[in-house]
């Protein structure tokens, strides 16, 4: 289920809004109405509120070693991963993941490359530790992963001398984290305000620690998105910029006079709300690069006046000044044939529809791979073509867990549109104030409606955000291990998505879920269900 992102608050891998440093100051400067609340809605708007990734002028990369047959890129990482380390994503080999993440990188920036290895090539005279040794000396930046031998360490410790900019996870403390050509140790914890005060009276070394402290913060969320998102903030600090989170910067100081000019009622409105005031409390206590956290906050506290201020200050007035795109890549192509035929625009409307009419839903969510999407349980979809002509709409429906720790539905509704290419759509949705759009792609359904695989890129232009994701479904929103078989592992390499990345819904405890589709609504127009004795069971 694409339920947006939490545009209150830009975050998420690879979305994490930068402030130049001499702007934060002047925002923690500006007081409103002399409520902290209000001070810190301001600042969060005006990208001060975490300190994540200090915008300066990006120190040049080394110059490449360019040898014959090999085009110099942009950005050179070398990995280093202990061998038969295993991570905590459902156990897969770390090996495994890194290898993911340099294709991963590719879809955000095509100069960027990335080689992989096993310590094992630190400790054997072959091929692997010959091309080691040739990538340390043309690298700009180096990431150990799960290293603890002994001789790896120490042979790693004589080999990286060169290099800028190392990272250590999950490795032994023997290992030192160096980033601009400087070692540098992680902070402990400190409030926002006095981050900001600490700023104005430390230098790089400051800003290197607060890079590093949120690097390993997003690290230890242990997902897909932000594992590429660690190496992206450092390749962005100290190598060269990063398109993605260059067009995230805001203007700090302007920001917030945009915001005051144009949304001073709407400000004090929240303000004064008290579920619009909990949510500002509740991102304040959220890491900037949380994505979970962020939108679970967003989802707990929904209110109108919340909406009512993001849509001034974003949607209405682009106080951030920022622009996003729907992500290019992954490149995935669609379902082209169904039951022996081609695919049509009306039939791929249908497989959309799913059980409708047969169940009260047209398919539950068993997992999907977006981390700030999937860890809401209960999650229903309703599909239905409109009483208009060629009208179509998509209707999420699903549980949040609150702060309090209260379940409560929330729903979104989404215009759906056709695009060229049958089994292609385009989704747009106004949620707490900001409009998303999306691209979605039908990647496979079963012939017998038993399970489907969609996959979708989607912006918030006025938020600057911009995420990709997927979502296995079925009738009942169960995983069966003969589930689909070698047919749905084929479709999710054809969408680039490995099983690790796949995060299960909870489904077990969804009673009374605000189901049902406006009156007059139309449902199926050309293809028939066959697994009825599957319905019969379940309404039996």
């Amino acid at each position: 289920m694409a339920l947006p992102l939490a545009t209150i608050t830009p975050i998420l891998s690879l979305r994490r809004l930068q402030a130049p440093r001499s702007n934060c100051v002047a925002a923690a400067a500006t007081r409103l109405s002399g409520a902290r609340e209000a001070a810190l809605f301001g600042l969060k708007f005006a990208c001060c509120r975490a300190t994540a990734v200090w915008d300066r002028r990006p120190k040049p990369a080394r110059a490449l070693m360019v040898e014959e047959g090999r085009t110099a890129a942009t950005a050179r990482i070398v990995t280093v991963v202990g061998d038969g380390s295993v991570s905590p994503l459902k156990n897969t080999p770390w090996e495994q993941v890194m290898r993911h993440t340099s294709t991963r990188l590719k879809w955000v920036d095509e100069g960027i490359e990335m080689v992989v290895f096993s310590d094992k090539a630190t400790q054997y005279s072959d091929t692997r530790h010959e091309n080691l040794v040739r990538e340390l000396l043309c690298s700009d930046m180096l990431v150990h992963v799960a290293i603890n031998d002994q001789e790896s360490i120490e042979w790693l410790h004589k080999n990286s001398d060169s290099v800028p900019n190392i990272i250590c996870f999950e490795s032994s403390p023997d290992l030192r984290n160096k980033l601009g050509g400087s070692f540098v140790h992680k902070r402990g914890e400190e409030n926002m305000f006095n981050r900001l005060v600490n700023i104005a009276k430390k230098g790089n070394r400051s800003e290197s620690a607060e890079v590093l402290k949120t690097v390993s913060g997003a690290w230890e969320r242990y997902n897909a998105d932000d594992i590429r998102f660690c190496l992206l903030v450092i390749i962005n600090s100290y190598i060269r910029p990063v398109s993605v989170l260059k067009n995230l910067r805001a203007k700090g100081l302007s920001t917030l006079n945009c915001m005051i000019k144009n949304c001073g009622s709407q400000m004090l409105n929240c303000l004064f709300d008290p579920n619009c005031r909990k949510a500002l409390q509740c991102l304040n206590s959220c890491s900037p690069t949380d994505q979970v956290c962020n939108y679970r906050c967003i989802a707990s506290y929904e209110s109108p006046y919340l909406e009512a201020f993001s849509l001034c200050v974003l949607q209405k007035n682009n106080c951030l000044e920022l622009d996003a795109e729907i992500p290019s890549k992954p490149i995935v192509t669609p379902l082209y044939m169904f039951r022996g035929e081609l695919l049509s625009h009306e039939v791929a409307e249908d497989l959309f529809i799913g059980w409708l009419d047969n169940l009260e839903w047209s398919w539950r969510v068993i997992a999907g791979q977006n981390p700030a999407y999937d860890q809401f349980p209960c999650q229903y979809q309703l599909f239905y073509r409109g009483k208009a002509k060629g009208s179509f709409w998509y209707e999420p429906v699903f549980q949040v867990r609150t702060q309090e720790g209260t379940l409560v539905w929330r729903r979104r509704k989404y215009r759906v549109r056709r695009a060229s290419v049958p089994g292609t759509f385009y989704f747009s949705v106004l949620d707490n104030g900001v409009v998303s759009k999306e691209f979605w792609t039908i990647i496979d359904v079963c012939d017998d409606l038993s399970w489907g695989l969609f996959q979708y890129n989607g912006a918030a232009q006025v938020a600057g955000l911009s995420y990709t994701g997927a979502v296995l479904v079925s009738p009942d929103g169960n995983f069966k291990p003969e589930l689909g078989g070698q047919r749905l592992v084929s479709a999710l390499e054809k969408c680039s998505i490995m099983d690790w990345e796949l995060y299960r819904v909870d489904n077990c405890s969804c009673n009374n879920p605000p189901l049902g589709i406006p009156e007059g609504s139309r449902l199926h127009s050309k293809i028939e269900l066959r697994n009825q004795r599957w319905v019969s069971q379940q309404l039996g």
